[in-house]
Formats: structure tokens, C-alpha cells, sequence
């Protein structure tokens, strides 16, 4: 038997209160056989103020509905799919640190999706993603650094892996697997000197004399944001 796939629908409600909400409805079969429909408060409209950013929102949930739909092979999958399911699933269950989703969710947004959205999953090949990263440039740019070329790897196979926990690909199908993306440094980074570190906090007044004091001595690491740093 044939498992239809769902889209789902989308309406703008006006609640008691005066204010509207988007429900996304589908239908959903109980253990018994008997279909039923659920009804899910997506958000209200001050947060998607439109029907596409609404559309956007639910996408993640409509890749749940259709599970059973997406195993079979002929189920054409996107990339920009397999992301808004790994946002609504992996990433919102708190399995990783609040650093790590941080970091994952920008470099899907800010790398991975615009190139590789409208692709479907079995059409990302291991060459072609080589090539992409190769190419890969900042803002102003400059070549984007081979350490964080090898992060949007990483977090392109983790998106795989994804897929394939949930029998959309085959095991052994992940084509990032073979990506070879070097990770090493151009150059070394600048280290000072005790009696640089000396010099320098002689010239600053707190709290900036404080803060590079704490960072010097616990070698204290910031969070990169590529969207912020415009990587």
C-alpha cells in the first residue's frame, strides 16, 4: 500500500483575545487504523508576520509527518528539508551544549543552506562538495580559513547522519564521508611574551585592563559566530 505524502495545512487564526495565531492541520492514523486530525499552534503572527516565514517555520514539522513517506527511495528529499528537520528535532532536544546548537545553526544558515538547499539528498555528491568548499570565500574576500572549511564538512556529514538515522538514505550513504578538507593553519598565531603581556596591561585602564588579565592567564576562548564575524 501506498503511503501518501501530507502537505499539511496552513491558516491565520483569530483567537477570543483579539490576537491570531498560524495552526498548521493534518491527518495522522492511529494504531487502530482510524485517521484523526491534529492541529498544531505554529506561532503567533507578530512572530511570522507573513504566510511564507509561517510556511518556513513548519516545514520541520512536515518532515515529521511524513517519515513513513520519506524512507521510501523514490521520495525526493531536499537538503533544505533534511536542515529544517534537523533544526526542529536534534538540535531543539538539547542534546547538544547551547554553544554547540549556536555554532551548527549558524554555519547551516549561513553556508549550507544557500548553496545546497534545493539539491536533493542523493544528489550531493563527494566531489561536487569538495569543489564547493574550495571556493568557499569571506565577506571580504579573502579565502575563507581551512579550519573553518572543515567545520561546514563536519556539520554537512552530521546533517547526513541525520538523514540516515532516519532511514531517508541507506547506511554507508553519506557522501561527506570521503571529503577531504584540510583543517591545518595557514600561519601560527601571534604569541606574546610575559614581559608583552607586562607592557601592554601598563597601557590599559579597567575594565578592559581586567578583562585582557583574565584572558591571558585561564587562556579563556570566545564563541565564534560565523554570521557575526561574516566568515
Amino acid at each position: 500500500m501506498s503511503v501518501r505524502y501530507q502537505s499539511g495545512y496552513l491558516r491565520c487564526r483569530k483567537r477570543k483575545n483579539g490576537s491570531s495565531c498560524w495552526e498548521y492541520m493534518w491527518r495522522e492514523q492511529e494504531p487502530s487504523g482510524k485517521r484523526v486530525h491534529r492541529t498544531v499552534v505554529i506561532g503567533m503572527t507578530e512572530q511570522y508576520p507573513t504566510e511564507k516565514l509561517a510556511q518556513a517555520a513548519v516545514n520541520g514539522l512536515r518532515m515529521q509527518v511524513n517519515e513513513e513517506r520519506n524512507r521510501l527511495p523514490q521520495q525526493r528529499i531536499c537538503v533544505s528539508d533534511l536542515i529544517d528537520h534537523y533544526l526542529n528535532t536534534e538540535l531543539a532536544a538539547g542534546w547538544h551544549s547551547h554553544a554547540t546548537r549556536l555554532i551548527y545553526r549558524e554555519f547551516v544558515i549561513r553556508w549550507i543552506r544557500p548553496y545546497w538547499g534545493p539539491f536533493n539528498i542523493r544528489d550531493v555528491q563527494t566531489v561536487a562538495v569538495e569543489s564547493w568548499l574550495r571556493q568557499l570565500r569571506r565577506r571580504d574576500g579573502d579565502d575563507l580559513a581551512n579550519s573553518t572549511k572543515a567545520k561546514i564538512r563536519n556539520v554537512m556529514s552530521v546533517l547526513f547522519n541525520h538523514a540516515i538515522r532516519y532511514e531517508w538514505l541507506e547506511q554507508g550513504r553519506n557522501p561527506i564521508t570521503l571529503v577531504r578538507q584540510n583543517a591545518q593553519r595557514r600561519s601560527n598565531p601571534a604569541v606574546l611574551e610575559p614581559d608583552e603581556i607586562q607592557s601592554l596591561l601598563a597601557q590599559l585602564e579597567n575594565p578592559f585592563r581586567s578583562m585582557v588579565l583574565v584572558d591571558v592567564t585561564t587562556g579563556l576562548r570566545r564563541i565564534v559566530c560565523p554570521e557575526v564575524e561574516g566568515y
